[in-house]
């Protein structure tokens, strides 16, 4: 899920030394020909959009293994290969799917794909079967303990389904609250309501969408919820059995139905007086198949081993995965391409590590990793941050490239999610060094920080960047970013439509993957350890490994 502009690129050449330290002959940086062909064939429609366990992972694997070992990369990943084995359990819905809510005895359905999506992920469930389920509006479904902030107040969900709503509970009140304004915590991501209502032990969960609330409109929801969904293993007790969405139109209606107003309860769910609302004798019937089956699907890994401190990791990846083959748009067209998201993130992958390999080795190794299933849940890199080839506890950092900049220079950086790392700090000086600035994050309600890769190594405590081009184009200012960023977010994000094209301006790519170089190689040749800074809510996690770094 992605962001404003881009997330990962490089450019201008460097006027100082990587260290920062002395003046050197310039790297030539990032061949950007190189890299649109790279995305031109990791989108084209013979990979039928990168769909994992299909035939579309199997050329976008091999594409990349080619590419890694063209570049000079050595194999990073199991048994001395290139892969590493995500184990994944696949949920498909082969049958009808049926969803209601009735007040009285009077029954009112709804469209699934036009008002309603559902999946689910619980292992073990065949068939979602739930009749007459008391409805529960449990607000933003928060449980901050250190906020002082509990939605649930003790309330019994088990064997009911929950409604809830989306981002934080001070993302629309005036003034910022205990979770910051407008800036989502992981809180106010969808991920974090289902696990939440699974350990409230909720048989179902209806999140209402809202587009400002979720940063993306009800088509992004139904393209990405009407194909089959994925998970990697998991204790069944960590999934609701039936998860799923519903308009804000169809919320509405369903709560005029038991009485209720939806807006006035949105407006009390926004204070910590809040109490569940059971929806006055309103009940939810669910029902659907569901076709279970386990696959394996594969992170794609390259390593560069470090001259003097090889046990020590410096982290890049992009997802290759993207949505495959899905519902028709409006052109009849099936194959969600992904070219912007995130072909064209790989494709900077592929170009950084040919960079490394072709010039001196760096004093800790640099790992390039392709992650699948990000898409799903962000399946691979969570996969890896719990079962990792390279000790986390000696990875330096973990850098993210999800979505490249493909709309020209800019004069400016954003830093998604700022305030976390000590990276941030050196980033916007290798930044300054190219004549750009730090600009705050346009959207920081989109909670961006949470919604890619680089997220799964922050929950595990290793300092993790996601920064990229600010909307300042070069090429028509502010005002021009802005519409780039609508129009790609309106046309063709998580749509047939994000294909690969010639006209391109990879300019600010080349930026921020030069600034992407020059920063992982200074975290490379150095000994000191970047930092969480005081206050992130990652610190406490990577202090309990303090020791292993210490060796």
């Amino acid at each position: 899920m992605k962001r404003f502009l881009a997330r990962a690129g490089i450019a201008a050449i460097l006027l100082a030394s990587l260290s920062g330290a002395s003046l050197a002959a310039a790297p030539a940086g990032a061949d950007m020909s190189r890299v649109s062909q790279d995305d031109r064939a990791l989108a084209s429609d013979d990979f039928q959009g990168r769909g994992p366990a299909t035939p579309g992972e199997d050329k976008a694997v091999a594409y990349i293994i080619a590419r890694f070992k063209a570049a000079g990369l050595k194999p990073g990943g199991e048994h001395g290969g290139w892969t590493q084995d995500v184990p994944m359990n696949r949920f498909a819905l082969p049958g009808p799917i049926a969803v209601s809510y009735a007040v009285g005895g009077q029954v009112t359905p709804l469209a699934v794909g036009d008002q309603v999506v559902m999946s689910s992920r619980k292992p073990g469930v065949d068939h979602v079967a739930i009749k007459d389920a008391p409805l529960v509006f449990v607000g933003y479904g928060v449980k901050a303990p250190e906020q002082q902030w509990d939605d649930y107040k003790g309330v019994d969900l088990h064997g009911k389904v929950a409604v809830v709503l989306v981002n934080d509970p001070d993302f629309e009140t005036p003034q910022p609250g205990r979770f910051g304004g407008k800036r989502m915590t992981y809180y106010g991501r969808w991920t974090y309501k289902y696990e939440e209502l699974a350990r409230q032990g909720a048989a179902g969960v209806l999140i209402v969408h809202e587009t400002a609330p979720a940063a993306y409109g009800w088509n992004v929801v139904r393209s990405s919820w009407t194909v089959p969904q994925f998970d990697i293993p998991r204790d069944p007790a960590e999934r609701v059995e039936a998860e799923g969405w519903i308009t804000r139109e169809a919320a509405v209606a369903m709560f005029k139905a038991a009485g209720l107003d939806f807006d006035a309860l949105k407006r009390q769910a926004q204070t910590p007086d809040f109490h569940p609302v059971d929806l006055k004798g309103e009940t939810a019937t669910i029902d659907f198949a569901v076709q279970r089956s386990q696959v394996v699907s594969h992170n794609v890994i390259g390593r560069l081993p470090g001259t003097k401190a090889p046990r020590d990791t410096v982290l890049y990846g992009a997802h290759w995965d993207h949505l495959g083959v899905g519902p028709a748009d409006a052109r009849g067209d099936t194959i969600y391409n992904g070219a912007a998201d995130n072909a064209s993130g790989v494709a900077g992958l592929i170009e950084l590590g040919r960079e490394f390999a072709h010039a001196p080795r760096t004093r800790r190794s640099i790992v390039f990793a392709a992650w699948t299933g990000e898409e799903k849940g962000l399946l691979g890199s969570a996969w890896y941050a719990t079962h990792p080839l390279y000790p986390l506890a000696r990875t330096a950092a973990a850098m993210n490239m999800d979505v490249l900049n493909l709309y020209g220079p800019t004069r400016d950086i954003v830093i998604v999610g700022a305030g976390k790392s000590t990276l941030e700090d050196q980033a916007a000086a290798i930044a300054a060094r190219q004549g750009r600035v730090v600009d705050p994050e346009p959207r920081p309600e989109a909670g961006g920080y949470y919604r890619s890769d680089h997220f799964s190594f922050a929950q595990a405590g290793v300092p993790a960047l996601d920064m990229s081009s600010g909307p300042d184009l070069v090429d028509g200012g502010k005002e021009a970013g802005r519409k780039a960023a609508e129009d790609y977010t309106t046309h063709r994000y998580h749509q047939p439509s994000d294909e690969w094209r010639a006209d391109w301006n990879l300019g600010g790519a080349k930026q921020d993957l030069d600034l992407l170089y020059a920063l992982g190689r200074q975290i490379a040749n150095a000994t000191a350890w970047p930092q969480w800074k005081p206050g992130a809510e990652f610190g406490p996690i990577r202090t309990r490994t303090d020791a292993a770094r210490a060796r």
